[in-house]
Order: C-alpha cells, then structure tokens, then sequence
C-alpha cells in the first residue's frame, strides 16, 4: 500500500528572507504569485485528505506560512478533522502573540531552520540581517510556552564542521529532533555549492553515530538515502539496519510524500519540480493513484550503479539529484560514493521475516501514538525486539525506545490507558 505519510503545502511564494538555497526561489514579502491557493481551496484539499487518510502529517510550508495571515485558520481546519498538522519556518516571525495564536489552533509542532551558531553566517545564508537572533527568539518563545520544534540544519561544505557543535545546542535547546537537510541543486540552490560526495559519506556517517550516543533526541539525515546503506554497513546483523528506507528514514518521494505548489500543482517532493497534475483540475486521490511518474516511484527501475547496486532496496539513492543534473530520474544519485560490488539484492527486512507478535498491551498503547507515526514506529518496534532475540512486543519494549529511540513522541503515549 502506497499510504500517503506526508504532504507538504507551499502556501506562499512570499517570504520575508532570500535564503541562498531556497528551491522554491521564494520572492520578497511583495511579489507572491497572483494566483495562489485561497483559504477555500486548501481547506478543501484538507477534506479530500482527510476522507481517505488521517494518517497523514501536513506540513504547511513556503516560502514562509507565517506571512498568510490564514495559517491559523488553515491549521484548525485540519486539526479538527483528525490530521496532524505542523509548520515549517524561518522563526522569525514567531512572536510570543504568534506563537500563542498557534498553539490554539491546534498546530502540532514547528521546524525552525537554523544553518550555523554563527550569527554572521547565518544571516548571509538566509539573506537578512539580523535574522539568527530574530530566530532564536522565536525557538525561546516556542520553549517559553510549549510549543514542541524541531531544528533544521542544511549542511554544506561550509558548516558541515558545525555539526557536533549543532547537536549539542539543539539538545540543549530541547529541540524534538534535529533534521539535517542535504541540498538538492533546484532553485536558488542551483547558485550553491553541495557538498562533495566524500564530505556527505563522512557526514552521514557521523550521525549514525551522534544518534547513538544521543538518545534522547532525534537526529536525522534528510534526503539522504544513503543513509541506510552506510547504517547497515556498520551493522548488518541489525534487524533495524534492514527496514527499508521507503518505510520512512529515506526517500519516500511519491510512496508516502509529496507536495502541492502555492498554485496546486502535485510533484513528487519539492526538489522535483516536475507537476503530475493539478488540485484545481483532478482530486488529489485521482493524482496520488494514477500519475504515471509515481507509479514509476514505486516500482522504480534503477540505472546505472543504482541499478546494479547491492543496497538498492535499502537505499535506492535520491531520485533528484540525478534530475536536477540533467539526466534521467531513475539514473544513479550523482552524490553517491560508493561503488557496487556486484553481490545479491539486500532484501528488506519485514514483518513476516522477523516473526514478532504484539501483546495486548502495547498494542492498545501503540495505537495512542499519532497516526502518521505508527507504522514506522511498529516496525521499528518489531526489529527492536528481533534484535534482542525475542519475538513478543511488550510494553516494556515500548518505554525502552520511547526514551532512546522516539523523541519525537511524547512519553504519554505509550503510557497506560486508562
């Protein structure tokens, strides 16, 4: 099944900063597009997703949300037909009043992008001065009246030295998570240097291990499958090392993703610019069913040392990056260092292959956990526990990875029920 996990919204073109990597090439505060989609029109989107799914995590985005002054309105809408609905943001428009404001409406949490704890860097990579303090009062206000976020940092060749340094500031922030994003070359980021393959081996690498020795907070790598290749590299016996990237920890462009632009047309994420249709003409369900380009997402057919590669079930690599260079979607990720060596196909591991079964317990107290987590949340759970060399899921097992593994997800969640 090809559930849909995660829909992002670009609300807006307009945006209060010129940030040097900003794949939409968001405009100033002035110039939005004329034709953006109106408080009706995504309020209705809502319902159509809600009919079918509230699994589903929206994440309203831009440019910057927090320049439509419907947001909250929006926010509510979908809060209150049962999808989990969050913001992604610069921070500097999170005053206390705003903040507030979107803590009533019912907003789950927001990802506040900070790139260095260099104000000076940060400020030329986000185009505006000033903007790192306006930021940090915005995660203050956040932390002052509970409103959960995560940090996102976009790792170039330029800071990927900060990243140990970010860790420990996000953890002591009290950040959720922190996703380190991996630049795509659309957009203004076509301007920007990525990173060198070698640099986003080592990067990749270095979060496998700041996540271990970091348990009680998220770190993860985004737009990075590469990710699980390295992971089961360092430990192949770990059931948890084979689930697939598709089931959430890689790419999930058009199987469980996808974006609609502020004029409503669908794509696969937002770094592959290419539309398979538009809301204003087709009902979502029809797109997400029928386009042919997802339908190739998911049964993909690999090219070049994709194709041949031994991880390609686990990985896959980024279907972007070979696009934005100007080759084939299905041609091998650009970005990637490693080279096949020719052995078989790793298959994914699953369910049935690790023979674990639920207790009663956990399975009422898993089916507290936010929709949209679930599933990866089960099957994590399920490799856990096969790692240990047990085949029950116990409540026990539940608390171990709400401390270590999920903090993301409040503790409550796996409490009792009562």
């Amino acid at each position: 099944m090809n559930n849909l996990l995660l829909l992002a919204i670009n609300l807006t073109r307009r945006c209060n900063l010129a940030c040097h990597h900003c794949y939409l090439d968001a405009n100033t505060l002035q110039h939005g597009s004329p034709n953006e989609l109106t408080t009706n029109e995504v309020c209705h989107l809502l319902d159509n997703i809600a009919q079918r799914s509230i699994e589903t995590m929206v994440v309203l985005t831009g440019g910057e949300p927090l320049v439509r002054r419907d947001l909250e309105t929006l926010i509510a809408h979908g809060s209150q037909l049962g999808l989990s609905m969050v913001v992604g943001t610069n921070g500097v428009l999170l005053t206390e009043h705003r903040v507030q404001s979107l803590i009533k409406s019912g907003v789950l949490g927001v990802g506040i992008s900070l790139d260095s704890l260099d104000p000076t860097y940060h400020d030329a990579f986000r185009g505006g001065a000033g903007t790192w303090a306006q930021t940090m009062t915005g995660i203050e206000n956040c932390r002052r009246y509970g409103l959960s976020f995560q940090i996102h940092f976009s790792v170039t060749e330029n800071n990927a030295k900060e990243l140990p340094a970010m860790i420990d500031f996000a953890r002591l922030l009290g950040a959720r998570v922190l996703n380190v994003f991996f630049l795509v070359c659309t957009g203004r980021a076509q301007l920007n240097s990525d990173i060198s393959a070698a640099q986003y081996e080592q990067v990749l690498t270095d979060l496998i291990e700041a996540q271990a020795n970091n348990q009680e907070m998220i770190i993860r790598p985004r737009c990075a499958p590469h990710y699980k290749r390295i992971a089961y590299q360092r430990h192949p016996d770990s059931p948890l090392n084979r689930i697939s990237g598709n089931e959430g920890d890689g790419c999930i462009a058009g199987t469980h993703y996808c974006r609609i632009t502020p004029e409503g047309g669908v794509t696969a994420c937002p770094y592959i610019p290419n539309e398979v249709g538009n809301i204003r003409e087709h009902s979502f369900w029809e797109i997400w069913d029928q386009a042919p380009v997802f339908q190739t997402l998911r049964a993909p057919i690999l090219k070049g040392d994709c194709g041949v590669c031994e991880y390609q079930k686990l990985c896959g690599g980024c279907r972007a990056r070979p696009l934005a260079a100007g080759k084939d979607l299905m041609d091998a990720d650009p970005l990637c260092a490693y080279h096949p060596q020719g052995g078989s196909i790793i298959q994914a591991q699953s369910s049935s292959t690790m023979n674990v079964k639920w207790s009663q317990t956990a399975s009422l107290r898993i089916a507290r956990i936010p929709a949209f987590l679930r599933k990866m949340v089960k099957k994590r759970a399920e490799a856990y526990v096969a790692e240990l060399g047990e085949s029950l899921v116990t409540p026990e097992h539940l608390a171990v990875l709400s401390a270590r593994r999920f903090g993301g997800i409040p503790a409550k969640n796996f409490q009792k029920s009562k």
